[in-house]
């Protein structure tokens, strides 16, 4: 057990961050949504009776959300109403209200003094949404501030509680010349506002060529002198010595002037807040109390149970982020003084100005860094989550943005989130998710589809694609980018857009809802969303290994050796965690499990720190830690020579030696293995017999997500990438893939369809132990779900019927018949069956496939009206003897919105009831919907637009309905030339080639 207080006078980081996460568990029940108490809330609601209701109908506090942008409080309460009710009805969960408002280039239209951020029309509208949220069931979260980083209208920038910067000047003086003048003063100037600048150092240290870099200038730590008490008014008078050239630096202390994005939002102008001290969060929280939370809005808040949210941590500085007590939390937590650091610390617009030697220059700023971590998660996040709770609301945010541990951030936030634009790759989603489930948390959001230059083109499909991936790197949460308030001042058809036209063009998509014709179709997308969400909210997140991070960063893009970029492709998990993950309660080893009531991981992975040059470092606190979990029997592998190890920040007298010693402990141990070369990770795993819960024999670009539940392991499975630029494109797949229930030998496996909530056990598959191992074929970016469980699970009628363990048919599936065998042509099937025995069926006759040679189409041409939100839809019929997309046909080149195909196909006289078809659409863009014979067909994979018609089918004529619903980007091309005229016109509509593939089956 470790003290509560450190070795260097500091509170430990078990104390800190257990302290903030236990006050973060506690609280989890109150972000279920009033109103969804008729709603099931997860598995538990329909395990009671054995029923899939959880999935099939997924609650509301599960389902996709919407960022919702306001032009600040120039809203009309009764459209506020309108668009919850469009939210709700169109099978969303909830929205976040957002003051953001980039597309207005006039502010003053805004009128904030009236209708700002905070004003009594913004609360007006905010009581509106709430109470309206309330009667539907949704969540509503609110930012801290307007746009972002979080600010208020009580805080100038010379206060206190405004975010502060460590400016720097300096000047060289040659050897032994005396220099005689005022303080060199700041490089930059202070930002508008700025009046006050207090100075808080100078000091003189001599150049050191040996200790430069490209960008740096050396400089000898040894030689680093307090020149502070030497200034006077008059200046500073200082001969240096003769022993080479000198450099003096002065460092200013000030306000650094930061306003939220896009202001002014109120009047007065709202500034950002000290992010790293409790000033700063009073500010915030004092703002709200004595200005906007009356009791009504308590009241509400209290009963719609959503969360304040923070986006990304975006403090502006062309200096170093600064609070006024960092130098006294520097030395508590490292025991020496900050001051004769700073010059390897100060920032010149980003770049690092001058450097000591290499390893001490990188362990001070690491001891700042994870200074700076301390005092956000302490004063920043802990701080504002204690407060949110107070209210019976929870904190959701976006932890990075600074050079903090995210990670750690991650297990203190009720709910962690990341964003599919700024991160680089599924690892910046990875690190986060090791924070929340080694906190126990269980959610983790994600800001979806902004894509910049896409607004109006933004199709579903990308985003489906984009978040694939993100889902089996640990996301379960969708809160989508966005849904913009109907109108606001110098907004065009089709409405206000908050971020476009962003500088004259189309900025970040997408603004959903019923301005777009797609909106017709979103109930599918939601309901997709939902019952993914759902599934991955239940119970508890499995990975196969941590991996450990000296530095959690995150929105890095930055990976793990093998793991990233071999592991995966043959169906390794991974997490991250960084050191104070540590020190949490669920930080114990139990049957060879890191966490073994949480992600259970079955191994630990260390390497090099990559932030830091790939320096096999590790704190000894960590190293002790990582002894312990080795010596309670976790697996260990070693990538580096960590029998050289260095600690990550400026040891003290002899840690170096008592790092090396713990080291060597943990390296003799037989469970620990040390490698050189990351080739050699994956021998070494296997070595320590450690092997994934999925595997494929071939290396592939399916990616998994795994959760385990009281009677159900739950498999995602998703034909994804790591991150939209990966290159080249992800191609189909089509391959065994074998799963391992943690439930017992008797699992038995079942697919969830997320588009149409149905559970059917699947039909063909062998098991060995309690390995299940089966065909998976996927299109990019499609996605399945498997839950291995008992006979019967979710409501499953077949029980504990025989499966087939191979076949000669096409297909073997279980339909409402029982086991049946499927096949494009006539013919005898052998099928070999788990019982043993080897059963034949005889198929008839199959007609060929079936594509139909004339469409009549009527499209629904969405055009600007007389006002900005309203549309004008022009009808318009045609025939096309062959499909195109609408930009190839000269009376659609320039449409968009709704087209209805149809088209009549015959089939034979001899179908029957052994006979039926799938549907086979080819290119459809965007959402559709098919119905033949009058009936709807299920909703359609997206990603895959092939659908069962065969119930719906009858001998003779049939008639066949695609309903395909377009962004509007080729529409406002020519509405709107000055903004959208630069775009090429998309390929929108019904493109195919359509076909019907007639098929036979029988039961076995």
């Amino acid at each position: 057990m470790h003290e509560l207080v450190s070795q260097r006078g500091g509170m430990s980081r078990r104390a800190v961050l257990a302290a903030a996460v236990a006050a973060g568990v506690t609280a989890t029940a109150v972000a279920t949504p009033p109103g969804a108490a008729a709603l099931p809330t997860g598995p538990a609601a329909g395990r009671a009776d054995g029923s899939a209701r959880w999935f099939t109908d997924p609650a509301r506090s599960v389902r996709p959300k919407f960022r919702w942008w306001w032009p600040d409080g120039l809203v009309d309460p009764d459209e506020v109403a309108r668009e919850i009710d469009q939210i709700a009805d169109a099978g969303f969960g909830g929205a976040e209200i957002a003051a953001v408002h980039h597309s207005i280039r006039d502010k003053s239209l805004l009128d904030t003094a009236h209708h700002g951020w905070g004003s009594g029309s913004w609360r007006d509208g905010v009581e509106a949404a709430l109470r309206r949220a309330v009667r539907r069931g949704l969540t509503i979260d609110l930012t801290l501030g307007p746009s972002w980083p979080v600010a208020v209208p009580s805080v100038t920038p010379d206060d206190a509680a405004a975010a502060q910067e460590l400016a720097h000047g300096h000047t060289a003086v040659a050897a032994g010349a005396t220099y005689r003048g005022p303080v060199p003063a700041p490089v930059h100037e202070a930002a508008s506002g700025v009046r006050a600048q207090r100075l808080l150092a100078v000091q003189a240290a001599r150049v050191d060529p040996a200790n430069s870099t490209r960008k740096e200038t050396g400089l000898d730590p040894d030689s680093v002198r307090d020149l502070t008490d030497t200034v006077t008014d008059e200046g500073l008078t200082w001969t240096a010595p003769a022993d080479g050239e000198w450099m003096l630096i002065s460092y200013w202390q000030r306000g650094s002037g930061q306003q939220p994005e896009s202001g002014p939002h109120s009047a007065p102008a709202a500034f950002v807040v000290d992010h790293l001290s409790a000033a700063g969060t009073t500010a915030v929280t004092d703002y709200w109390e004595r200005h906007v939370l009356t009791g009504s809005l308590r009241r509400l808040l209290k009963a719609a149970g959503g969360a304040f949210f923070e986006d990304s941590v975006e403090l502006e500085s062309e200096a170093l982020v600064w609070t006024a007590r960092l130098p006294e939390a520097f030395e508590r937590r490292t025991g020496r003084p900050l001051l004769p650091c700073l010059p390897a610390l100060v920032l010149d617009d980003s770049d690092q100005v001058f450097a000591f030697e290499a390893q001490q220059t990188r362990q001070i700023r690491h001891d700042f860094w994870a200074t700076v971590s301390d005092l956000f998660n302490r004063h920043h996040v802990g701080a504002l989550k204690d407060w949110a709770h107070s209210l019976g609301m929870t904190l959701r945010a976006q932890p990075y943005g600074l050079q903090t541990d995210a990670i750690a951030t991650a297990a203190i936030l009720d709910i962690a989130e990341g964003e599919s634009l700024g991160f680089k790759n599924l690892d910046d989603y990875r690190c986060l998710a090791g924070g929340r489930d080694m906190a126990g948390h269980t959610v983790l959001s994600c800001e979806a589809g902004a894509y910049n230059g896409s607004a109006y083109s933004t199709t579903w499909d990308r985003v489906l694609r984009t978040m694939g991936g993100a889902y089996a790197a640990g996301v379960n949460q969708t809160v989508m980018h966005g849904f913009s308030h109907a109108s606001a001042p110098e907004a065009q058809w089709p409405g206000f857009a908050a971020f476009s036209p962003y500088n004259g063009a189309p900025g970040y998509g997408e603004s959903w809802g019923p301005r777009q014709p797609t909106w017709r179709h979103a109930g599918d997308i939601a309901g997709y969303l939902g019952r993914v969400h759902a599934v991955l909210q239940s119970g508890t997140a499995r990975a196969d290994v941590a991996v450990f991070r000296q530095t959690g960063y995150t929105a890095t893009g930055i990976g793990a050796s093998w793991f990233t970029s071999t592991g995966v492709p043959l169906g390794w998990t991974h997490q991250f965690l960084s050191g104070p993950l540590l020190d949490l309660p669920n930080a114990t080893v139990s049957g060879g499990r890191l966490a073994p009531e949480g992600p259970a991981y079955k191994a630990l992975f260390v390497e090099g720190d990559f932030f830091y040059g790939s320096a096999p470092t590790l704190a000894l606190d960590d190293a002790r830690r990582i002894l312990g979990f080795a010596q309670a029997g976790l697996p260990v592998v070693l990538l580096g020579a960590f029998d050289q190890a260095l600690t990550p920040g400026v040891p003290a007298a002899g840690e170096t030696e008592r790092l090396r010693d713990v080291l060597a402990r943990l390296m003799a141990l037989p469970g620990v293995v040390r490698v050189t070369e990351k080739t050699a990770v994956g021998d070494a795993l296997a070595e320590l017999g450690v092997t994934p819960d999925v595997r494929h024999s071939v290396p592939s670009t399916l990616l998994n997500a795994h959760r385990a539940t009281a009677d159900a392991d739950y498999y995602y499975l998703v034909n994804g990438k790591h991150a939209e630029t990966v290159k080249p494109p992800v191609a189909a797949i089509d391959h065994e893939v074998t799963l391992r229930s943690t439930r017992g030998r008797d699992a038995v496996p079942h697919l969830l369809d997320p588009w149409t909530g149905r559970v059917v056990r699947v039909g063909r598959y062998t098991q060995d132990g309690r390995d299940v191992t089966f065909r998976v074929a996927l299109r990019p970016g499609q996605a399945l779900v498997v839950a291995l469980g008992r006979p019967g699970l979710l409501g499953d009628r077949h029980g504990n019927r025989p499966h087939a363990l191979s076949s000669e048919a096409d297909e073997v599936l279980f339909t409402e018949r029982g086991l049946t065998v499927r096949a494009a042509a006539a013919g005898t099937y052998r099928t070999r069956l788990s019982q043993g025995r080897t059963v034949t069926t005889t198929l008839p006759a199959v007609p060929g496939p079936i594509e139909p040679g004339r469409w009549r189409v009527e499209v629904e041409d969405w055009r600007p009206g007389d006002r900005p939100t309203r549309t004008e839809k022009e009808h318009r019929t045609l025939t096309l003897d062959t499909l195109l997309p609408w930009s190839s046909i000269p009376e659609l080149e320039d449409c968009a919105g709704i087209g209805r195909y149809r088209t009549t196909v015959t089939l034979p006289g001899d179908w029957s009831a052994a006979h039926g078809a799938v549907l086979e659409l080819g290119q459809v863009a965007d959402t559709f919907r098919v119905r033949v014979n009058g009936r709807d067909a299920d909703p359609v994979d997206r990603l895959d637009p092939v659908v069962d018609v065969g119930p719906l089918l009858r001998r003779g004529a049939n008639t066949i309905e695609i309903e395909v619903a377009t962004p509007l980007v080729n529409r406002l091309r020519v509405s709107r030339p000055e903004v959208f005229g630069g775009l090429a016109r998309q390929e929108y509509g019904l493109v195919g080639p359509v076909r019907l593939v007639p098929y036979a089956q029988r039961t076995v």
